[in-house]
């Protein structure tokens, strides 16, 4: 139930308020409809064009390209660029502009409903999960989960394509219609029943978006007029209505009585939330006058001096305001905010020129504390309105923070922001600027300005024992990059500077702890991890050096600092005869991964799934979406899932890391469809385990495996390399085979074209005989400490992998048995040649640069 509701209710009885429109036809009409002036009748008139502001965070399916069968294997990056650039030259195309807005907010006064939808996404993802693993087909579109990382790559992808991308920083509804007003756009198009409250000029439904094959951009329009018609309501009581529905400030739980007691009085033991919503609508419309809000709230609540009569009040008043044509959103510093509770930098220049701005920005406030009153206070004192400006709404789209599940008590906030040491205005002004115009991280200013932290849930079991946790797993790199943002190793050479002075004129090292909101079974979002920052063992510069520093010094020192944050800092990962510069990110991920170990404290990664990594970001087949498209798997494996979706929250891990230390890695070059595609790494990894070498995992081409072991190389470098034993004895990956035998497909499975192009696809499913059992060509050599031996991992997969084709072969004496699994993976002269070759920095076959595709940055995008 909740606001939400009020969108379903009015598309199911009031339809002639929801209409499909054509933007494309809308955008050809705005030029035409312009007025027109006597002087410029004899001149044509300027361009016009239709102005619309997308709310990203509605429609983020719609633009990773609309629903993928396969979006479970951890993102399609290259195919969402191509979407993405049809889509930008369809609207350029025909007179159309669009602004897209990314929610970069923590709103902590509506964590609940956050809390709740990630419950729900989280549900969604277990069942997707489930389903893999029994049938090893892809999920439904109805467990449909964002992939990680895509937020991320739409606004790099977004960026390169030449659109405006911005990010709200506190109240994400409120910024989208500010910046829709200020700038005189033609409307919005988002995906949330709220807007239906805040009055935009014009309101499209983002989920309903869709660019046909016949060149339109379908969607739905919702209209005022016909909304008050049908509901039988006048506009200036819809703010009322919002409020008694359900709200961030006045919640559900709180109405519950209200609503009870209206269904009791219309007859219904038991309403549904539709009929809720009919009799609130009634309620709302036989009131004699809505204005004294004071008599309203006795006659919901049956007292006039019940608390919730202040909440109902405010929350009118928030909509109220909100939806005023004239309004000006003028967002506070929260940085500023926090550094103000720091008395202890009372003498701190840049601390008293932080509280200065704030103060002038936000009116201050009494000791540094900040309450829910408070915060909503501000909220409205953030809402500027001119007098003789009637109030106005608008019809909305659906369908964020309706009636979801969640912690029944809910989750444990507090608004008052974590003792962090103060930020330079400079820095602090900086993050603002390019968090706003979605050039940075989130998290950065996130982090700088609240000290707290929001990570969602991603695809992964919550019960299983061999992958760990990706918030858990990769917390030591964030650690690491709050020590960097606020400068820990200046206070410690500061206070390392001052021994010999008294204790009290010493620099005390301040304790940096940070918010995060992780999920895990411990902690399901019922309450924030403290974490502490953990210092780098050298001397880094301070954030604003690493900002702002020019000298080449300074850019080893961005790099340095990256590559110590993520466990990389090695003369391998450096050398771009190793790991191109479109390669580096994926290589510090691998190597985070191969550092760390698993739940069970052992490692979690086998070879084969480190070079089939490795393998599609090298394969010439990353960048071709044809080929993409087309590709059929077999079947498809819950274990190499969850791999995918692990690394690409270690992509963004390591793009925080990269922002925050002052970007050494060019923003082209961090972009995921330049070494990763999910359904691409999935065939590698069921090919691995089938071929003899990594010859055949290449397709025989002796560059690339060149530059497969030069990248290995840099990625193993000075690790004590323990691979993952293989979860099934015969199939390092957890593959079912692919050549004929007792566990054959039983289906090949299909594809369904329309006009020629592929709308969907679906594999085989395999029999489940025989799981499990040993296979007849024996089990795969270990070392000494159960894990596979060092040499025979690095040069070769398990024997296993080769059981199909040994297995008819005749007895061979033990020592040419031995003399065979020696060579492993580069067994054959070519490979030896190649791998031999590959070794030497200063070979032919090094691969000094990146693949002829990367070379022109145009060519990032598919065509």
């Amino acid at each position: 139930m909740g606001i939400q509701d009020l969108q379903r209710y009015i598309e199911a009885h009031v339809p002639g308020a929801c209409v499909p429109v054509d933007l494309l036809k809308i955008a050809r009409g705005v030029t035409l409809h312009r007025p027109r002036t006597p002087g410029s009748r004899h001149r044509p008139p300027a361009a016009v064009e239709l102005c619309l502001v997308l709310d990203a965070e509605g429609c983020l399916d719609r633009l990773y390209g609309g629903y993928f069968s396969d979006w479970v294997c951890g993102g399609q990056w290259n195919r969402m660029v191509q979407f993405l650039s049809i889509l930008v030259q369809t609207v350029q195309n025909n007179n159309m502009e669009l602004a897209v807005y990314f929610s970069g907010a923590l709103e902590l006064p509506r964590m609940r409903e956050w809390v709740g939808r990630q419950y729900n996404q989280r549900r969604d993802i277990n069942q997707a999960l489930k389903h893999v693993a029994l049938k090893a087909t892809p999920p439904p579109k109805v467990w449909w989960t964002a992939p990680a990382c895509l937020r991320t790559a739409l606004r790099m992808a977004l960026r390169h394509l030449k659109v405006q991308v911005l990010c709200s920083v506190e109240d994400h509804r409120q910024e989208v219609m500010a910046f829709c007003r200020e700038n005189n756009y033609h409307g919005v198009m988002a995906e949330d029943a709220e807007y239906l409250l805040l009055g935009p000029p014009r309101y499209f439904s983002a989920k309903q978006m869709k660019l046909t094959y016949k060149g339109s951009l379908e969607t739905k329009e919702f209209i005022l007029n016909e909304v008050a018609r049908g509901l039988d309501l006048q506009p200036n009581r819809f703010c009322l209505l919002a409020a008694l529905l359900g709200n961030y400030q006045l919640t559900e739980e709180e109405l519950a009585e209200f609503h009870g007691r209206l269904a009791s009085r219309a007859g219904h033991a038991k309403a549904t939330p539709e009929e809720v919503t009919g009799l609130v609508v009634e309620f709302v419309r036989t009131l004699a006058s809505a204005d004294d809000l004071d008599e309203v709230g006795t006659l919901v609540f049956q007292s006039a001096t019940d608390p919730r009569v202040a909440k109902l009040r405010a929350s009118v008043r928030y909509y109220t305001d909100a939806s005023r044509d004239d309004l000006k959103y003028k967002p506070a510093g929260g940085a500023a905010a926090r550094a103000a509770t720091k008395p202890a930098d009372a003498a701190d220049p840049a601390a008293t020129e932080t509280r200065r701005l704030y103060d002038r920005a936000a009116g201050g406030s009494q000791d540094g504390r900040t309450t829910v009153n408070g915060v909503l206070a501000q909220q409205m004192s953030r809402l500027s309105t001119d007098d003789g400006a009637a109030p106005g709404s608008f019809t909305g789209g659906s369908a964020s923070n309706g009636h979801v599940d969640g912690p029944e008590d809910g989750p444990q906030v507090n608004l008052e922001p974590p003792p962090l040491p103060s930020v330079t205005p400079e820095v602090l002004r900086t993050a603002a600027e390019r968090h706003q115009k979605g050039l940075m991280a989130p998290w950065v200013y996130q982090v700088l300005s609240q000290g707290e932290l929001q990570l969602p849930v991603c695809v992964e079991d919550e019960l299983g024992r061999e992958l760990p946790n990706s918030a858990l797993f990769y917390r030591p790199v964030r650690e690491r990059v709050y020590a960097v943002l606020f400068n820990l190793y200046h206070h410690s050479f500061l206070h390392n500077r001052d021994k010999d002075k008294p204790a009290e004129e010493q620099h005390q090292i301040p304790t940096v702890q940070v918010r995060e909101w992780a999920y895990s079974r411990a902690n399901p979002y019922t309450r924030p991890d403290l974490v502490t920052a953990q210092p780098l063992n050298w001397g880094v510069p301070t954030v604003q050096r690493l900002w702002f520093g020019t000298t080449d010094d300074d850019k080893k020192r961005r790099m340095r600092a990256l590559l110590s944050c993520v466990n990389a800092d090695s003369p391998y990962i450096r050398n771009p005869l190793y790991v191109p510069q479109h390669l580096l990110v994926l290589a510090c991920v691998l190597r985070y991964m191969m550092s760390q170990t698993g739940p069970n404290g052992q490692a979690f990664l086998c070879k084969p799934e480190l070079d089939a990594f490795i393998a599609q970001a090298l394969s010439p087949k990353l960048t071709d979406s044809q080929y993409l498209q087309d590709l059929q798997l077999p079947s498809l494996s819950a274990r190499a899932v969850q791999l995918a979706s692990l690394f690409m929250q270690g992509v963004e891990t390591v793009l925080f890391a990269n922002d925050a230390c002052g970007a050494p890695i060019p923003w082209l070059m961090c972009c995921p469809w330049l070494f990763f595609d999910g359904k691409l790494f999935h065939s590698f990894l069921l090919k691995a385990t089938q071929c003899r070498n990594v010859l055949e995992l290449c397709d025989n081409q002796l560059d690339m495996v060149g530059q497969l072991d030069l990248v290995r190389q840099a990625v193993l470098d000075g690790l004590h390399v323990q691979y993952a034993r293989p979860q099934l004895s015969g199939h390092p990956a957890g593959h079912p085979p692919l050549v004929p035998g007792p566990r054959r497909l039983l289906a090949r499975g299909g594809r369904l074209q329309i006009g020629g192009v592929v709308v969907g696809s679906w594999a085989g499913n395999s029999s489940l005989g025989g799981r499990g059992r040993a296979p007849a060509g024996g089990a795969p050599r270990r070392g000494p400490g159960g894990g596979v031996g060092q040499q025979s991992a690095r040069d070769g997969w398990p024997a296993a992998g080769r059981a199909a084709k040994t297995v008819k072969k005749k007895a061979v004496s033990p020592a040419k048995k031995e003399g065979s699994a020696g060579r492993g993976l580069d067994a054959g002269p070519d490979a030896s040649a190649a791998g031999s070759g590959a070794g030497d920095p200063g070979s032919a076959g090094g691969g000094a640069a990146a693949p002829a595709q990367f070379e022109d940055a145009l060519l990032l995008v598919a065509q």
